[in-house]
């Protein structure tokens, strides 16, 4: 009996030490991977503890990303849309300047916010972001903008995001954080 035990060929320690480090979000996925190949190449012996440990070590990195992905992308309220909105205000804050700006430099408002942005689509210095962080999609298109449109024959503007609901003129808008006295020496009109 003991020259068969003797025979046997162990596993040994490394595997479950590199199984146990597959469970570090993101870079144990490598190492599950690892011992997944190591658990197949010694399945009878044991291998296939090493199998499930790996497996439940990259299962807990695509439940952890995936559920942070959901909480930053598609689930409504909590944090991350008080955050959004606070980005919102700041960014409109941002654009009121560069509309206006850009009215000094070229003597009327821009007809689309695509008009700020740099001819070079290499300057990133001067980009502007235009894309409103309350809508969730994940393509930037003409509908994840903020809402921005001329009136008065383009002497005044609505610049504001339209909230989580997506539609514009409802209690849910977010507008920039403008003094009101600087109002009467803009364009830009909140409703």
């Amino acid at each position: 009996m003991n020259e068969i035990e003797c025979q046997k060929e162990k596993i040994g320690c490394l595997p479950y030490v590199l199984g146990g480090l597959s469970f570090i979000p993101l870079i144990g996925v490598l190492f599950g991977v690892i011992v997944i190949i190591v658990g197949i190449t010694k399945r009878k012996i044991g291998g296939w503890k090493l199998i499930t440990l790996g497996s439940m070590g990259i299962a807990l990195t695509v439940l952890l990303y995936g559920s942070l992905f959901y909480k930053g992308f598609i689930e409504r309220g909590g944090v991350f849309d008080d955050l959004s909105k606070q980005l919102a205000e700041s960014q409109l804050t941002d654009l009121v300047k560069h509309i206006e700006y850009y009215r000094i430099q070229n003597g009327s408002y821009p007809e689309t916010l695509e008009d700020l942005q740099p001819k070079d689509k290499t300057d990133i210095q001067s980009f502007v972001f235009i894309y409103d962080p309350m809508n969730k999609g994940l393509k930037l298109n003409s509908q994840n903008k903020y809402y921005y449109t001329l009136f008065n024959e383009g002497q005044k503007y609505y610049l504001f995001s339209s909230g989580i609901d997506g539609i514009p003129f409802t209690q849910d808008d977010i507008y920039p954080i403008v003094q009101h006295n600087e109002l009467s020496k803009i364009g830009y009109m909140k409703k």
